[in-house]
């Protein structure tokens, strides 16, 4: 992820995953307060793994089963675990517009020792697509970038359409 001058970005080193939550959230914590704190990756969606509100509002939008969704966010949680397995060391990067959700989690975009953005490699590889509910900086090249998941059917695409 490149950040230019003119985006209003907070940048935050010195972080390690602590527990992956599901396809879109983790847990972080900083290594020299051991404060820990609850990221959800901005401008992504990846499936629920649990019955919540969101998952009816999934089945309802996508006619695909709660069930089916369940089994497909635990494969995106497994493939982001393959990524950020806890203990790996990350940088949060956030935009000052969207600091935070409606639950309090923060919004971020989670930098990985390599230099790669997490966000983007989960739409890349098919395991979340973009979520265009929240304006985010990076939501066109994720809108790109699922297209071509879709087309080439990686990740979750190789088992359904849409999700």
């Amino acid at each position: 992820m490149q950040t230019s001058a003119n985006k209003q970005t907070r940048v935050r080193p010195h972080y390690e995953v602590v527990k992956v939550l599901d396809g879109d959230g983790l847990i972080v914590r900083n290594i020299f307060t051991n404060n820990e704190e609850e990221i959800r990756l901005l401008g992504i969606d990846a499936p629920e793994i649990k019955v919540c509100r969101k998952l009816k509002q999934d089945e309802r939008e996508v006619n695909i089963s709660g069930t089916y969704l369940i089994e497909l966010g635990f494969k995106s949680m497994k493939f982001l675990l393959k990524k950020a397995k806890p203990q790996t060391s990350v940088t949060i990067v956030q935009e000052q517009s969207n600091l935070t959700d409606a639950f309090g989690r923060t919004l971020a975009y989670i930098i990985l020792p390599n230099g790669k953005t997490l966000n983007e490699i989960m739409v890349r590889r098919g395991y979340a697509k973009p979520y265009n509910k929240v304006f985010c900086s990076e939501l066109p090249k994720y809108q790109a970038l699922n297209l071509r998941a879709k087309t080439k059917k990686k990740g979750l695409y190789s088992l359904i359409n849409s999700f």
